[in-house]
């Protein structure tokens, strides 16, 4: 004779439980890890083996163990997912508002853009932290996605001289433009 061993807890459902079980287990929204704890419970419920079970919706049979006794002792609310340990985030929503702002509507004193070691020192969190914020935000301070007009005092006078070539060459001349990189403006650091 085999031996059986400890015969598992007998799974009794009200019709809401069992109403309820099959709801989620069909649901679109529901979650495969949830939708697959409904049907070991249902199954549980129908007087199947923890071995039936396990074979049918293919999972290891402490798997289906485990979720009879956590349904048996804690009811519907034991087939939710609880709060995964860990570490709880150190720098709060403020701290990264603060970064994304700061990113995109200040610049540094004596610089173009932002770089991660500026910004790391002005908000005290660390440059690793930076890149991963701009990162998830998407945020490339280095790259201008705007046209840039100089900032020389004499600018208006060249663009007037070199349009004016344009529109009103002089005789038997030849305008040639040889400025190949037109968006790039070089700043003095």
């Amino acid at each position: 004779m085999a031996r059986t061993g400890r015969p598992p807890a007998e799974v009794i459902l009200t019709a809401q439980e069992r109403a309820q079980l099959e709801r989620w287990s069909r649901r679109a929204k529901s979650s495969q890890a949830l939708a697959l704890r409904c049907e070991i419970v249902l199954g549980c419920a129908d007087g199947m083996s923890n071995k039936d079970i396990a074979a049918q919706l293919r999972v290891h049979p402490t798997t289906v163990t485990k979720w009879r006794t956590r349904f048996i002792v804690k009811r519907l609310d034991g087939l939710i997912d609880e709060d995964r340990p860990g570490r709880p985030p150190s720098i709060g929503l403020d701290q990264i508002e603060d970064v994304v702002v700061a990113t995109l509507e200040q610049t540094p004193v004596n610089a173009t853009h932002w770089s991660r070691a500026s910004m790391a020192q002005r908000s005290g969190l660390s440059r690793s932290t930076i890149g991963r914020i701009w990162r998830d935000f998407g945020l490339k301070p280095h790259r201008v996605d705007t046209f840039t007009l100089s900032k020389d005092p004499l600018f208006v006078e060249k663009v007037v001289d070199v349009v004016g070539l344009y529109h009103n060459p002089p005789e038997r001349a030849v305008v040639l433009c040889v400025d190949e990189k037109s968006q790039i403006v070089c700043h003095e650091r």
